[in-house]
This record gives structure tokens, C-alpha cells and sequence, in this order.
């Protein structure tokens, strides 16, 4: 069963690597913060499996909760201040102001 959980292990991490590609060539920033997040979703699954395999699921759970959250957070945070600094969302909402004839 420890083979399993192995491979399992090993197979997402291998997920992983494509996702890197996006997170190095883009093309905006969002998909850079989705990547990411896939990223540290996959990460908590990992550590999930590692407690499978070492026998201490309960131990890596609280690891992996606490790593899902602080990724959540990031996110949350990194996907505000592109709201915020973004300069394309100031002329398009200024589109949307400009009276129709």
C-alpha cells in the first residue's frame, strides 16, 4: 500500500511541472496567481500523502490545513492589489461612464 501512496505522490509532482511553465511565461498576472494557487493546493495533497506514507496522517493534516489557508490568504491578497494597481480597469471603467447617444 506504502508503493500507492509512492507513486501517488510522485504523479502529482509530476502534475506540477507544467503548471510552472505557466507561472514563468504568463501571459498576465492572474494566471500567474491561479497557477500559484494550483501550486499550493497540489502541495497540501502532497503533504497529505506524505503523512500516508511515514504513518502520521493526523500530524501532516495540521500541516497541510495551515499551508492551504496561508495559500488561500496569498491568493486572496496577491489578486486584491492587481485589482488594485491594474491601470487598464481605470479606462475601462471610464468607457463605462461616457454617456450612449
Amino acid at each position: 500500500m506504502e508503493n500507492f501512496f509512492v507513486w501517488a505522490g510522485v504523479a502529482i509532482l509530476a502534475l506540477m511541472l507544467p503548471i510552472l511553465y505557466r507561472i514563468v511565461i504568463g501571459p498576465t498576472a492572474i494566471d500567474r496567481i491561479v497557477a500559484g494557487n494550483v501550486i499550493g493546493t497540489k502541495t497540501a495533497v502532497l503533504l497529505i500523502i506524505i503523512g500516508m506514507v511515514f504513518g502520521r496522517v493526523e500530524m501532516f493534516v495540521d500541516f497541510a490545513l495551515t499551508y492551504a489557508l496561508l495559500n488561500f490568504i496569498g491568493s486572496l491578497a496577491a489578486a486584491r492589489f492587481f485589482d488594485r494597481v491594474n491601470p487598464r480597469k481605470e479606462f475601462s471603467n471610464m468607457e463605462a461612464e461616457e454617456p450612449q447617444e
